[in-house]
């Protein structure tokens, strides 16, 4: 049966995840508004996911030792900051203050990416899969209220475009406290997290490389940085190609929908088959969703490929989190958990800064092609990869 904190951590997943689909728009459209050279306009949403690269270990730690709940709420109080901080950077016309603005947000989303941990941890192990898949399964509502909060208040509440849209995340930021603020301590302080942190670097390294942590990494990060070096620039390649502005909140709608509506049989499909093969499967529509936007650039084709690219990240990210939970143990994840998720963050910025890059350099198509590329060398890694392993 699924705990009392198991529902209060997938409320407040609903309410905190919000903002994410808003800011896939808001850090291309605001930054483009602001810039004074185009090919920095993906500058703040890079600088938004390089924000987890700082933040991820420490804020495993930290939740390791005063509980997730502790580090929810920091983590909320930093998304009600951030847009605060982003609404004045508009009033300023100041690009700069918004990519800080940006970077606060960044480590307020990186602190949420830790509610799929906290889920797995609230109910028992044979609970785990299904409870990670649901969490994200969580995120179906975010994707359906975040584009329509961006739609109705982007040019409410303040005459300056987007600010309405800011003032949105900081208040989603306090109601996202509620839930948190009514769970138990979640999880109880590690004893064993001081002397992680102060594990000899050959030992953290034996942990890193073990074959099941390293394509654990291995699939997330690279389900991570396909879907950013798409999805990134897909807004503005559609504003390029002559699609209205609310055709574009709707294909990232849909594309958001895709990465969590799997959530809902994922898990299962991670039990029946094994998180190997559903990792393969996604690898295989990700390269599918990357092969569509090579194909042309009308409406329909934005649509297919963002779905596509929506369901590969699911099954990518879900069977590398499982596999990584079942591949540790109990003392060594909240270190582990942080070093997986600044690699992630990596990952992305990688993702992010190449996707401006090649956007403005080479268009879409090529982009989308280099996406090809690099997806099929990655799954032939994982594929060698994975026979040293059993699935579990």
């Amino acid at each position: 049966m699924l705990s009392r904190n198991f529902m209060l951590i997938v409320l407040s997943s609903v309410v905190l995840g919000a903002p994410m689909p808003m800011l896939i728009l808001l850090g291309a459209l605001a930054g483009a508004a602001l810039t004074p050279i185009p090919a920095l306009a993906t500058l703040p949403a890079s600088i938004q996911i390089l924000a987890g690269i700082a933040v991820a270990i420490p804020m495993s730690v930290y939740m390791g030792r005063c509980g997730r709940r502790n580090g929810f709420i920091v983590g909320a109080g930093l998304m009600v900051a951030g847009g605060l901080l982003a609404a004045l950077a508009l009033l300023m016309e100041s690009f700069v203050v918004l990519c800080i603005a940006h970077l606060i947000l960044g480590a307020a989303l990186i602190c949420f990416n830790f509610f799929r941990f906290a889920a797995a941890e609230s109910v028992p192990e044979h609970w785990r899969a299904k409870a990670i898949s649901y969490m994200l399964a969580s995120g179906l509502i975010a994707a359906l209220i975040g584009p329509l909060i961006y739609t109705h208040f982007k040019d409410a509440l303040l005459p300056i475009p987007f600010a309405g849209a800011y003032l949105a995340l900081a208040c989603l930021g306090l109601v996202g406290c509620l839930p948190l603020l009514a769970m138990g301590r979640m999880l109880p302080a590690s004893e064993s997290v001081q002397s992680d942190s102060s594990t000899p670097l050959e030992t953290k390294w034996q942990i890193l490389t073990r074959p099941p942590v390293m394509l654990a990494i291995l699939s997330a990060a690279c389900a991570q940085a396909a879907m950013v070096l798409l999805m990134i620039p897909t807004p503005l390649a559609m504003e390029a190609y002559g699609h209205e502005g609310t055709h574009a909140a709707d294909v990232i709608r849909w594309h958001v929908i895709a990465m969590f509506a799997p959530g809902f049989f994922t898990g299962s499909l991670i039990l029946r088959f094994g998180c190997m093969k559903v990792i393969t499967a996604g690898f295989v529509l990700l390269i599918a969703a990357a092969a569509v936007a090579t194909y042309g650039v009308a409406l329909l084709h934005f649509y297919l490929s963002l779905v596509l690219l929506g369901v590969g990240w699911n099954f990518g990210f879900v069977g590398g989190t499982y596999l990584l939970q079942a591949a540790l143990d109990e003392r060594e994840k909240p270190l582990l958990q942080g070093i997986n998720d600044t690699l992630l963050a990596i990952a992305s910025s990688l993702g992010s800064l190449s996707a401006g890059v090649l956007y403005a350099g080479v268009g879409w198509s090529a982009l989308a092609a280099t996406t090809i590329a690099v997806l099929v060398i990655v799954s032939v890694v994982f594929m060698i990869g994975k026979r040293n392993i059993i699935s579990p």
